[in-house]
């Protein structure tokens, strides 16, 4: 009988360090991609600033980067 208790105590704790070492990779994982996520939506509004301020002083200028990334070749 207290071979089966340290049996089952054995296997909580080896359970317990397993799940403390996935959840501890994957939650650092998950942090360097949400810190990467909202990196590149602050990158995104500052672009989209920046792109709005030259359509207003510059709509020539806005017309050719909008063209240049759009896709259209004209091929």
């Amino acid at each position: 009988m207290f071979r089966t208790f340290l049996t089952v105590g054995v296997f909580f704790l080896v359970g317990l360090f397993i799940l403390k070492l996935f959840f501890g990779i994957f939650g650092g994982l998950l942090m360097v991609l949400l810190w990467l996520a909202f990196l590149a939506l602050k990158i995104a509004i500052i672009g989209a600033i920046v792109y709005f301020v030259v359509r207003l002083v510059s709509p020539d200028t806005a017309r050719r980067w909008r063209e240049r990334w759009s896709g259209n070749s004209g091929f």
